[in-house]
């Protein structure tokens, strides 16, 4: 399953549920966007390494942006962002679950409804 950055980001508050959805899933995934948007909501290299060791000890796999991957993010964009307000990471995090053929968690369906042929997993914290 691949987290969005929310949950992650309950999970890391301390989040029981949140913690118990990671706990639960057969595999563990984030796109490298919600990786960087974590990072970017670190307030100092002690918050930093605390996300990175969050990650590594729970055994996520980092997946990367692709040419596939950044392909069909932009054919979310044109069919989506002015019609729908899909937002860039949200579209490079969808296509990223798309292209793995894996469900995406998270409890920002609303960013994601447009997309139909994303698989959601609804986190509600």
């Amino acid at each position: 399953m691949l987290f969005d950055t929310d949950v992650l980001i309950w999970s890391l508050r301390g989040s029981k549920k949140a913690s118990v959805k990671i706990d639960g899933a057969l595999s563990l995934h984030l796109s490298v966007v919600s990786y960087m948007e974590l990072l970017k909501g670190a307030r100092d290299k002690r918050e930093q390494k605390a996300i990175q060791a969050f990650l590594r000890d729970l055994g996520f796999e980092q997946l990367p942006v692709t040419s596939a991957i950044s392909h069909r993010a932009v054919i979310y964009m044109e069919e989506f962002a002015l019609s729908g307000g899909l937002e860039l990471a949200d579209a490079l995090i969808a296509a990223t679950a798309c292209e793995h053929g894996i469900d995406l968690c998270t409890a920002n369906d609303k960013h994601y409804r447009v997309v139909k042929d994303l698989n959601l997993q609804v986190f509600r914290p």
